[in-house]
């Protein structure tokens, strides 16, 4: 799959916050939330049907890949491009000048262990 440009993503974000949602709904919601006209939420529409992320039938868009299989391929490709793929200089990055509670620190320590090599 692809990256997804910031208006798709944004476009993703609605449809996943409501499908199986109405053709007219959506245009309604991406007014609403997006400010776009109806014909940019049809075109962007086509194009997702085209990737193969939503389908429209019936004049109701559905969900094709869930939100966090797309999450996964969007941080993978940020972190390739800006930290050339290094978790901890992403990591590093993201936690400057923040600290984290004992509660998120331990749920942080629970991911790592979950994913180390080896032992998965």
């Amino acid at each position: 799959m692809e990256k997804l440009c910031d208006s798709e993503y944004r476009f993703m974000q609605v449809v996943w916050d409501s499908a199986p949602v109405g053709s007219g709904r959506l245009v309604e919601l991406c007014r609403e939330e997006l400010g776009w006209k109806k014909s940019t939420t049809y075109t962007t529409l086509k194009k997702l049907c085209e990737k193969g992320l939503v389908r429209n039938e019936a004049a109701t868009v559905t969900v094709l890949v869930p939100r966090e299989q797309v999450q996964a391929v969007e941080s993978d490709a940020f972190v390739e491009r800006a930290f050339g793929g290094s978790l901890p200089s992403f990591f590093s990055a993201f936690m400057s000048g923040k600290t984290l509670s004992a509660q998120e620190a331990e749920e942080l320590k629970r991911l790592i262990d979950a994913h180390k090599e080896g032992e998965r």
